[in-house]
C-alpha cells in the first residue's frame, strides 16, 4: 500500500499564475520527492498604480510517500 502526503505552499511571480506555479513545484521539488500533482487551491493578483504588480498561487502539491 502506498501513502500519498499533501503539503501546501504559496509561490508568486511577477509574469502571470502559471509561472507561479511553476515556482511553486520547482521550489517543493528541493526538498519534495516522487511529486505526482500540484493543485491551484486559490489564485491572487497584486495591484499597484492599476496594473498587476506579482501574481500568487495556493498550491496543494501531493507527493508519494517513500517506503
Amino acid at each position: 500500500m502506498s501513502i500519498v502526503k499533501v503539503i501546501e505552499v504559496i509561490a508568486t511571480s511577477t509574469e502571470s499564475f502559471d509561472d507561479a506555479t511553476r515556482n511553486a513545484l520547482a521550489e517543493a521539488s528541493k526538498s519534495v520527492k516522487n511529486i505526482e500533482s500540484v493543485y491551484v487551491k486559490e489564485m491572487h493578483a497584486n495591484v499597484i498604480n492599476n496594473k498587476i504588480a506579482s501574481y500568487a498561487v495556493n498550491a496543494k502539491i501531493s507527493f508519494k510517500k517513500e517506503s
